[in-house]
């Protein structure tokens, strides 16, 4: 962990002289969902893996046995992460209709009040109607102490004249540095300013909270003295004038509604870092929140190893904005890359070897969080895929077309007709599900609105599919440097990054983007954009060549996220476009449906990242 905060003697004696009797109160959860998807998981390799190590009688040397190993090891390890998301969603399916009422969180009727503290940070991202939804609270105590980080004089006076609008109930808290980034913030605010009151709120800059926000998560914290933290529901904000929010928005909503209320008894509920109720104590125990970017992770897994448990509590629904624009939305998607990325490098060794924390628990917080850096890993399958097996086992074949009367002849490369050894319905069939398991809460949520459905695939296709270039290089650099940053998705300031490097000769701005690039590796910059251009002509021309149709699409989507970097979402020509990359590759697994010119498409792991 991070530095310890230093708490005054007095109070650490009162921690030490609590009861252990409070760990015996939170208890694991139930091990049902990650018993059936191991045991699918296994079962599923048992019945495909004889067929995929007849592929290893095709080798002929020592590089061509490594690549199809590594073929072979992806598609069993993909194929986890397909049964991993397809069985939270039945899992969800039954937990919905049959468990949640039964497991439904206690809570008490408040006859006394306790204090509650408001944290509400910013960074050069004050919005006024998210703070005003802190001072408008249902709650007879509580005190909004809004911490300021920004550098910005404008923000600096906004949050100044609603401070003074509100005196008596909000208060302005700022610090020397900005040593730690939001967990440092947070950290002086608790030990400097807000002291006293046994629970503490954190709301971020552009979050809106319900009235009832403290009145019902103070009741479920005041039910259960084991309960660490409670975690209030989340959707987008249905007020929000951005297009980019209008068309992706519902993204959050759906993935909200599946994957987080059955946590509370089959996984790990997570503090997500802002909408939630937190237990003072819980922060003194563990010496404050750890100085990494992902803290609300962080504290999770350290008061869980003290005992405690955090809720998801459903009814309670805060709002929250999805990023404005495609460079506000690549600037938090890096953000979290190499805060997870720092997140496994510092806690995952501590974690496995944690006590108190179930292997239930441990898998549930390890499944999501690996996500984003084994990235890395799905684009070094695509460079495997796609560029070095038919360096080692493509065959030059004219395809021939029949258009008008007249044949064409279009020269591509086949795999060797040995890797249809491989192939079948059954394959075929886990290959889809595997593809498809990311978003399949979307399609049965959106299945009786088959527009929206393909509408909201479309763009999410032209922005989530698209990020694998972009993780990549935030994995990359974070395994370089061992340093991550925490990008503010609304500070506009750091438009910067846009002019930064263009100053000097060619070998000091080389020299400027490397360390730029090692430092936060910030999608503003050219290095970052170029590779992901790189990247898509590479593969592209790949795609053409091997005439894998699946793969083009998302090659072009690999080239229009930069480019919507600069472009804003409402551009009618873009708006066009962006259906083009989910098309092309519903296509091409037609297809391979079909098993058209005899070829079969490799169009698994490709997935979507929610």
């Amino acid at each position: 962990m991070g530095a310890t905060l230093e708490l005054p003697l007095s109070r650490r004696q009162r921690i030490n002289a609590q009861p252990l009797a409070i760990q015996q109160y939170a208890k694991a959860p139930k091990p049902t969902l990650y018993i059936g998807i191991f045991a699918t998981w296994l079962a599923t390799v048992i019945w495909f893996q004889p067929r995929l190590l007849m592929l290893l009688d095709m080798a002929y040397s020592p590089g061509s046995r490594l690549a199809l190993w590594a073929f072979i090891l992806f598609i069993n390890f993909a194929w986890l992460y397909g049964i991993y998301n397809i069985g939270v969603v039945l899992f969800a399916l039954f937990y919905n209709r049959f468990g949640k009422q039964k497991n439904a969180a206690a809570t008490v009727e408040l006859t006394d009040y306790p204090a509650v503290a408001i944290l509400y940070t910013t960074c050069n991202d004050f919005v006024e109607e998210s703070v005003v939804s802190c001072v408008r609270q249902d709650y007879p105590n509580y005190t909004v102490y809004i911490l300021d980080d920004s550098s910005d004089d404008t923000y600096k006076q906004r949050v100044d004249e609603f401070a003074a609008r509100y005196a008596g109930l909000v208060k302005v808290v700022r610090r020397p540095d900005r040593k730690g980034f939001k967990a440092g913030n947070m950290n002086h605010g608790l030990s400097e300013v807000a002291t006293q009151e046994p629970y503490f709120a954190i709301a971020d800059a552009d979050e809106i909270l319900p009235p009832d926000f403290l009145g019902k998560l103070v009741a479920v914290m005041e039910a259960d003295p084991s309960c660490g933290f409670a975690q209030a529901n989340h959707r987008a904000n249905p007020y929000s004038t951005s297009p980019l929010s209008k068309s992706l928005g519902v993204g959050i909503d759906i993935h909200w509604k599946w994957y987080q209320p059955l946590r509370n008894d089959y996984g790990f509920v997570m503090f997500l870092g802002h909408g939630a109720l937190l237990r003072r104590k819980c922060w003194e125990e563990i010496g404050g929140f750890p100085d990494i970017v992902s803290e609300d992770l962080g504290f999770a897994i350290h008061v869980r190893e003290k005992g405690y448990r955090g809720r998801f509590v459903e009814d309670v629904v805060c709002y929250e904005d999805f990023p404005d624009t495609v460079r506000a939305f690549r600037i938090r998607h890096m953000k979290w890359t190499r805060g997870t990325s720092e997140f496994l490098s510092k806690k995952m060794g501590w974690l496995l070897k944690a006590r108190h924390i179930s292997w239930t628990e441990k898998l549930d917080i390890l499944f999501p969080t690996l996500n984003l850096p084994l990235t890395l890993l799905y684009f070094a399958f695509m460079i495997n895929a796609n560029l070095v097996l038919p360096w080692f086992f493509g065959q030059p074949q004219d395809v021939t077309f029949v258009l008008g009367g007249d044949e064409y002849r279009l020269p591509m490369i086949t795999l060797d007709p040995r890797f249809q050894v491989i192939y079948g319905w059954d394959f075929y069939l886990i290959t889809l599900l595997t593809f498809f398991a990311p978003v399949l809460c979307f399609v049965l949520e959106l299945a009786p609105r088959p527009l929206k459905l393909f509408k909201f695939l479309s763009h999410s296709t032209a922005l989530y599919a698209a990020l694998s270039p972009l993780s990549s290089m935030g994995v990359l650099a974070y395994m370089i440097s061992g340093k991550a940053f925490f990008l503010v998705t609304g500070d506009t300031r750091q438009a910067e990054y846009k002019g930064k490097n263009r100053q000097g000769n060619l070998l000091t701005q080389i020299r400027s983007g490397w360390r730029d690039f090692l430092a936060k590796s910030h999608p503003d910059t050219r290095l970052v954009q170029g590779f992901e251009i790189a990247t898509a002509v590479v593969f592209g021309l790949a795609a053409l060549v091997m005439f894998q149709i699946s793969f083009l699409g998302l090659c072009l989507a690999f080239l229009l996220l930069p480019l919507m970097h600069h472009i804003k979402w409402e551009n009618k020509l873009l708006r066009g476009i962006v259906y083009l990359p989910f098309a092309l590759i519903i296509a091409g697994v037609v297809l391979s449906g079909f098993s058209v010119f005899g070829m079969k498409a490799v169009f698994f792991g490709y997935g979507f990242h929610f």
